[in-house]
């Protein structure tokens, strides 16, 4: 599969880490995400934080975003979008409020090779602890 091509012309390859990586999340605004594949994002780092030093948010913490880091990667999924849900999933990242700002990034696939990705970064970034619900989220995930 040639890079950004995910299908048809109809369709865009998103880059999910964080909370967008849970079907049920990003399918309630973005019904057509279908799960294509596991992919890396090289020279960059997963991290914490909100958008703005004293922001709030309904998180009631960090949540997160990717950061440029050569030698560091990123792990995540790859959805296919139908681009009639990119102003959707646009709106529930914050862009029109400058939370997050769309990137394009390649990523390595598991079984689809290198893809060209819309994905998110986090606008103004401040760290923070992360929020309490990735800790309650995870922390009933059993150990393997």
């Amino acid at each position: 599969m040639s890079p950004g091509k995910t299908g048809t012309e109809d369709t865009f390859a998103y880059f999910a880490f964080g909370s967008n990586m849970l079907r049920e999340r990003l399918q309630l605004e973005n019904p057509s995400a279908t799960y294509l594949d596991t992919a890396r994002l090289k020279d960059y780092l997963l991290d914490f934080g909100v958008c703005g030093e004293n922001a709030e948010n309904n998180w009631h913490g960090g949540v997160a975003t990717i950061r440029e880091s050569p030698g560091s990667e990123v792990w995540g999924v790859v959805w296919t979008v139908s681009r009639d849900h990119l102003e959707t999933l646009d709106s529930q990242e914050g862009v029109h409020v400058g939370v997050y700002s769309p990137l394009e990034v390649r990523v390595e696939t598991s079984s689809h090779g290198e893809i060209l990705c819309r994905t998110y970064q986090m606008s103004n970034f401040h760290p923070r602890l992360t929020s309490p619900q990735y800790k309650h989220d995870f922390a009933s995930v059993p150990a393997s």
